[in-house]
């Protein structure tokens, strides 16, 4: 299976602090670094690292050099990646004590994609190949249409989650990856049971599997049931690994990564949560965005200390499966 990214590329600007910017106020910066980053760019590298044959689609202006650079040298093809007039995509992103982190982006080239941009970039795909796809970018509606038109699959990335995102016809998604945040507001489901979500998901969507990321507590594949018994369908659960969190960013495109490379590859939806688990869980102790997604030997070799809840109240030991 091919997986064409059809997704953002921008450029981080990470700032450490001790704690989170206040309205009003100001304060120094520990360190600044810069790094290639974007939900695409992200999870076109996991992919990749994990060993899956991807093409990155998308846009760059001025000073996208370095996102050229960084797809190539992870293995991913960038033949379809095309310029703007506009200016690269951009974040700036601030990382607090605790490894957590709060992103400011600017779309840019990201949202600058026509309908003759999104048709080339699915021209060399059809069926048996599978289109993943986040909301940095815009026309995300119009290329779910067009890509299930050439019969491709559609795994989808509903972050950042926006209001329009509820109308999209995501009864075309073939594969949600999302969080539980993502999960209740794209279903307008104001409780706190993921089931409730994952069942409204599978209501509208009822051809599609879920995996839902629950932070501490690990995460869920589900696909649903038959008629109106969603919640009779296949469930499985994976439980977080434990680690020294130091930077949360690109975790969750690594987990979105790794899990979709090894469905790809024919592993069960079982061993691909696994080791979409692991390679978050490496990730989080790593700074940075693409530069922390580990390679697959590395999340191969990964020998975890414990998983599960309740194993420390240390706040920096952040479990695996959720985040940027």
């Amino acid at each position: 299976m091919r997986i064409l990214d059809l997704g953002s590329l921008n450029v981080d600007y990470v700032y450490r602090v001790d704690s989170f910017l206040a309205p009003g106020e100001t304060k120094a910066a520990l360190s600044r670094a810069v790094h290639a980053g974007g939900k695409g760019l992200n999870q076109s590298v996991a992919l990749a690292r994990a060993g899956a044959q991807v093409f990155h689609a998308g846009k760059l202006g001025q000073g996208g050099d370095i996102l050229r650079e960084t797809l190539s040298e992870a293995g991913v093809d960038i033949s379809l990646l095309r310029r703007s007039d506009l200016p690269t995509g951009h974040t700036f992103i601030q990382v607090d004590a605790a490894g957590q982190n709060c992103i400011l982006l600017y779309g840019g080239a990201n949202r600058d994609l026509s309908r003759e941009d999104i048709e080339s970039f699915l021209a060399p795909f059809g069926p048996g190949d599978l289109v993943l796809l986040q909301n940095e970018i815009n026309e995300v509606a119009l290329a779910m249409r067009l890509a299930k038109e050439r019969g491709l699959q559609i795994a989808f990335n509903p972050s950042p989650m926006e209001e329009s995102v509820r109308n999209y016809p995501i009864e075309l998604v073939d594969f949600f990856i999302l969080n539980e945040v993502e999960a209740f507001s794209l279903t307008v489901d104001r409780g706190t049971d993921p089931e409730n979500a994952i069942a409204a998901l599978l209501q509208r969507s009822p051809n599609a599997a879920v995996v839902l990321t629950l932070g501490a507590e690990g995460s869920i594949y589900a696909r649903g049931g038959l008629g109106d018994r969603p919640r009779s369908g296949e469930r499985i659960r994976q439980a977080a690994y434990r680690v020294q969190a130091q930077d949360t960013t690109a975790a969750g495109d690594t987990f979105t990564g790794y899990f979709l490379a090894a469905l790809a590859e024919g592993q069960t939806p079982a061993a691909a949560l696994d080791l979409a688990s692991k390679a978050a869980a490496i990730c989080v102790t790593r700074r940075g965005a693409a530069p922390s997604i580990p390679s697959r030997a590395e999340v191969e070799a990964f020998a975890p200390a414990d998983t599960g809840r309740g194993l420390g109240t240390d706040p920096r030991q952040a479990r695996s499966g959720s985040g940027r």
